[in-house]
């Protein structure tokens, strides 16, 4: 075992990381480990099994969800593995322990009733950037790809979408200076390089927008310059509160899409592609939500086939 501190590990592992994965990625695993773990083993010279264990129990009990500090803890084990292989540290392996959770979390997502009125206001009260709420409803694209969208990505007559990029804001350390900054790049995944069909509604929507706008600008702005998702955020918070309308968290409604999808009876394998997803099961665990009227109808069937 060398004299290296955590801290010099981590700058070391960081810089060969750059060359493997995307920028936002890194920002992501930066921003965590300079929160979480650099203030706690920065200057330590060793980390032991005991001490991730005592970090993990504590940043629970200082109310961070299981997934964030799971996350923190993926990065630690990265920085780790690049210690042994560099000869910094040994080769154990740990079995971290998290506490049983009480409560499950879930996103909220919207009934059919609730759906079906946010598109009909949207629909009524039309413009560029309830026209990418609509998409995302219509759609179930990620926020950051509605803000990469462009006209040019939508194709009439074929009735696609071209997800091709995203827009989002990353963190920046160059040296001593640390700031965001707003980046387009591909979208998420491989997976989520992919044509989505556009329904006639939205075809209806966009026939006679696309006669008029500029083909190579984005869509929320109709400018070559485009709307980050924070802001984009912000606008849709502040229309949902302002006119009333059922509270949600915009991812939610990429939830609501998926949930509406499986409601119609499409299989799984489609809607995960449609998504993004790489496999049916992140489609499964995460995006699709049965609500009660599906329960009682599923209850209804099995009653039936007992009669």
């Amino acid at each position: 075992m060398n004299e290296k501190t955590f801290g010099e590990v981590y700058s070391s592992w960081k810089e060969a990381k750059k060359e493997f994965v995307k920028r936002s990625t890194l920002s992501v695993y930066t921003l965590l480990a300079e929160k979480h773990l650099l203030p706690t083993f920065g200057q330590r010279t060793d980390i032991r099994e005991d001490d991730a264990q005592t970090l993990v129990l504590q940043k629970i009990s200082e109310g961070l969800s299981h997934k964030s500090v799971k996350d923190i803890m993926i990065v630690l084990k990265m920085v780790m593995r690049f210690g042994i292989k560099t000869g910094w540290a040994v080769n154990t392996e740990w079995d971290i322990k998290y506490p049983k959770e009480h409560r499950k979390q879930g996103l909220k997502v919207l009934t059919t009733s609730e759906q079906r009125r946010i598109m009909d206001f949207l629909a009524q009260h039309m413009s560029y950037r309830n026209l990418g709420i609509y998409i995302c409803l219509s759609t179930g694209m990620r926020i950051g790809e509605i803000c990469a969208l462009k006209w040019s990505d939508i194709n009439i007559s074929d009735r696609v979408i071209n997800v091709q990029r995203t827009i989002e804001r990353i963190y920046i350390t160059d040296a001593d200076h640390r700031h965001t900054e707003v980046a387009e790049g591909p979208p998420k995944t491989v997976n989520s390089i992919r044509e989505i069909p556009i329904g006639m509604q939205l075809i209806k929507m966009l026939r006679p927008i696309m006669k008029i706008v500029y083909h190579d600008a984005y869509i929320l702005t109709n400018d070559t310059k485009p709307l980050e998702p924070r802001l984009y955020h912000n606008y849709y918070n502040n229309m949902i509160r302002r006119h009333n309308l059922p509270r949600i968290n915009f991812h939610g409604l990429r939830h609501s899409f998926a949930t509406r999808c499986i409601e119609s009876k499409c299989d799984y394998k489609t809607v995960s592609i449609i998504l993004g997803h790489a496999n049916i099961s992140t489609t499964m665990n995460l995006y699709v939500h049965p609500g009660i009227d599906q329960k009682r109808k599923c209850i209804d069937r099995m009653m039936r086939v007992l009669r």
